[in-house]
């Protein structure tokens, strides 16, 4: 008998395969694919992730890799697959004004720095990042974050927080002087603007840089199931691993054609990656990601979002750990 199973993700290009028919689904269930945005309303809306970890939404979905680390922490009823459908690398996340005199990571300290919340996968890694690339005591700084964070949490004694209305414009408090940097995971419609401009002047390099100091590209998003369907359901995790290794599979042949992408330079921009840091920086699976979730689940547990360390084995299920 068919079994019919939910799963919310975004519609990035290495999604497409989910939405376009060209998996190959095991027989023995059905999976609803919805399209859920975060931030922004995608065809079956947005706020996955509080959708997901507060509500059970969904069977399956991408969330912040930070939130779950901390709901898995706190005992939800929740475990993953190791499949990251988003990364990202905080030094092209990290902006000031334009006419900032700051150019450096090390110059943030002491200083009012906005965030999209405490919690946001992207801002605990730039903090972390802060502190131990560049040497950053992030006790000294002011965090100014938009009062929404998906798992509850209490601050712990030292931190400076001010949490600021859901729906304020940190770029324009940036453009405007309010804040003197901002860790972001989208662009800033400021940037587009030329009143906010990336706090390295080479990003790219400053990525590459990191990538050959630690040997990966830093994981944003993981995908969570609920405990309920996986004990109604014992091989859907292993069976849902399988089908993120097709779509990854299908969707790196896509730039194969070099007009593929609206972006005219694309392919280039492809072939330029792979003589910085290679073409292997999406790896599915437990064992090529582990020291990439260690670095992260230690930068949880200093910045106080975690009361204890947790293992990389503690966040998936038992029959994905070997992959």
């Amino acid at each position: 008998m068919e079994t019919e199973l939910t799963i919310a993700i975004d519609r990035y290009d290495r999604h497409f395969p989910f939405f376009d028919g060209t998996l190959d689904i095991p027989e023995n269930f059905k999976l609803i694919v919805k399209q859920v945005g975060e931030t922004s309303a995608q065809r079956d809306g947005a706020h996955r992730h509080k959708r997901m970890l507060q509500d059970g939404a969904f069977d399956a979905a991408e969330v912040s890799f930070s939130s779950y680390i901390m709901a898995k922490a706190q005992g939800l009823p929740f475990t993953a697959i190791p499949a990251f459908p988003r990364r990202l690398f905080s030094q092209t996340q990290m902006y000031v004004a334009t006419n900032s005199d700051i150019f450096d990571p090390a110059e943030l300290a002491g200083k009012r720095i906005g965030l999209q919340s405490f919690q946001t996968t992207l801002a605990v890694l730039a903090k972390g990042d802060l502190e131990q690339e560049y040497g950053v005591d992030l006790k000294t700084i002011t965090w100014v974050t938009r009062s929404n964070e998906t798992v509850a949490f209490a601050p712990e004694p030292g931190w400076k927080i001010e949490y600021k209305d859901g729906d304020i414009d940190l770029g324009m408090m940036l453009a405007r002087g309010e804040i003197d940097a901002l860790f972001f995971s989208r662009a800033p419609f400021s940037l587009e603007t030329g009143k906010v401009r990336r706090l390295f002047k080479n990003p790219k390099n400053a990525c590459s840089d990191y990538y050959k100091n630690n040997g990966f590209f830093p994981i944003m998003h993981v995908v969570a199931i609920k405990n309920s369907v996986v004990e109604a359901n014992p091989s859907f995790p292993r069976q849902l691993l399988t089908i993120f290794e097709q779509s990854k599979s299908i969707s790196e042949a896509y730039l194969d054609d070099p007009g593929w992408s609206q972006l005219p330079w694309a392919r280039l921009a492809r072939e330029e990656q792979s003589t910085l840091i290679g073409l292997e920086t999406w790896p599915i699976g437990f064992i090529k990601n582990k020291i990439n979730m260690d670095r992260f689940i230690g930068y949880s547990f200093k910045q106080g979002l975690i009361d204890q360390r947790i293992s990389a084995e503690d966040l998936f299920h038992a029959t994905v750990i070997d992959s």
